[in-house]
């Protein structure tokens, strides 16, 4: 799960800064963290990995900073199929547009945000070594 202090390439897990998400928590009004730790948790309600919030139930307005590993693309599907059944997930993702999750999910959302420049998660001092998106999956943005 997303863990403060872990700032390298080498991991799948990316802290996110708390004045990124207080600007889309101002727009949406998240109720649900579906991947977090007790100490990152963005909602006062969220999944933690013991959890396994790819198995639990996501409603209302959900944050979704997934890890960014081998099975990122579980994490947008779901993210997908819950819009599809009348909620919605803002995820924070690395944008990387070349891959399976992007084109068979992300390009099916009408509300893309490309981020300028490069986040620094965790209150990393060092900008992160990709370029971050913003998908928001609503039964408003989603396309079949």
């Amino acid at each position: 799960m997303i863990t403060e202090g872990m700032m390298s390439s080498k991991t799948a897990e990316w802290a996110t800064p708390p004045e990124f998400f207080a600007e889309y928590d101002r727009e949406f009004h998240f109720g649900l963290d579906v991947c977090a730790t007790p100490e990152n948790a963005k909602c006062a309600r969220y999944y933690t990995e013991e959890q396994d919030g790819l198995s639990q139930e996501w409603r209302g307005n959900c944050w979704m900073n997934p890890p960014y590993g081998r099975r990122i693309g579980d994490w947008i599907k779901k993210a997908y199929e819950t819009a599809r059944g009348g909620y919605c997930v803002v995820c924070l993702l690395p944008s990387r547009t070349d891959t399976a999750w992007w084109h068979d999910y992300c390009m099916k959302s009408r509300d893309i945000r490309f981020i300028r420049g490069r986040l620094h998660f965790g209150g990393s001092k060092n900008a992160a070594p990709f370029p971050s998106v913003v998908v928001v999956f609503s039964p408003e943005t989603i396309r079949e």
